[in-house]
């Protein structure tokens, strides 16, 4: 059995200055972005349309007000509707917590259209470009999950269990680090050796959406519900209800653009 080291949440203290491991972890994730982002954009579908670095640092920029503004938004609908609007104010305390992926996703959807329409190319294109880079900044998210001792998992007497101090002595599933591994790290190989090959417009973003919503439908049995929620129908957690349209929706476009004839080359 494990115990959860209950990390100091500041990375780096000097005087009242701190840099928290959280921050870090956000600081990584666009790090990786801009990186990993300048190997796609030299491939030769990007270099025809003439797209720079400075694209990537313009939807890089787009791409952190839609996950931030829809994150937000997304947990106060999706999760506790009835204390925000009772709450109005407290949308706006970011600092307390509280951000959904699912709404940080339909952010970063209305970010990239807008760059769509900006560049004028399919919305897809852009869509394919980024959806490989996007697992690798959610393995930094789940690591920083972890590091704060959130977001954890329900009880267990697997091997692995661990105890996390802050919230009682019963042996939990680590399910931040499930999550790091499954919808992180090898979606993010999976997505990246994928669009390494030549394919059709919308199969890259396809194959992100049904590879996330089978993660994070599988993850969500091993993760502890939110307190307030509870489980839903047919005992499903809210996070596995938001994954079923993702999983469809994948399965949809990777099916529906095999009967496209446009063909994006690597």
């Amino acid at each position: 059995m494990l115990i959860h080291p209950e990390f100091d949440p500041a990375v780096l203290r000097i005087g009242s200055f701190a840099i928290h491991w959280y921050g870090l972890m956000y600081l990584m994730a666009f790090a990786q972005f801009l990186l990993l982002g300048r190997l796609r954009i030299r491939g030769s579908q990007y270099q025809a349309l003439g797209w720079t670095y400075k694209d990537l640092e313009d939807l890089l920029f787009a791409g952190v007000l839609g996950v931030v503004l829809g994150g937000r938004l997304g947990y106060t609908l999706f999760y506790m509707p009835g204390y925000y609007l009772a709450n109005p104010l407290s949308i706006l305390k970011i600092w307390e917590g509280g951000m959904s992926f699912h709404g940080g996703l339909l952010g970063v959807l209305l970010a990239l259209l807008w760059f769509a329409q900006r560049r004028k190319v399919s919305f897809f294109v852009v869509s394919d470009l980024v959806a490989p880079l996007v697992p690798f900044g959610l393995a930094f998210g789940r690591l920083g999950n972890f590091i704060n001792g959130e977001l954890w998992g329900r009880p267990t007497d697997l091997p692995w269990a661990m105890i996390f101090p802050m919230v009682d002595a019963i042996p939990r599933h680590p399910s931040q680090l499930y999550q790091f591994f499954g919808e992180g790290l090898c979606l993010g190989v999976l997505l990246w050796l994928y669009s390494g090959k030549s394919r059709r417009v919308g199969q890259v973003s396809g194959l992100f959406l049904l590879g996330y919503g089978i993660c994070r439908f599988l993850a969500e049995f091993a993760r502890e519900p939110d307190a307030f929620l509870g489980l839903l129908g047919l005992g499903l957690s809210m996070g596995q209800w938001l994954s079923i349209p993702m999983i469809i929706f994948g399965i949809y476009l990777i099916v529906r653009v095999n009967t496209k004839k446009v063909v994006i080359s690597s």
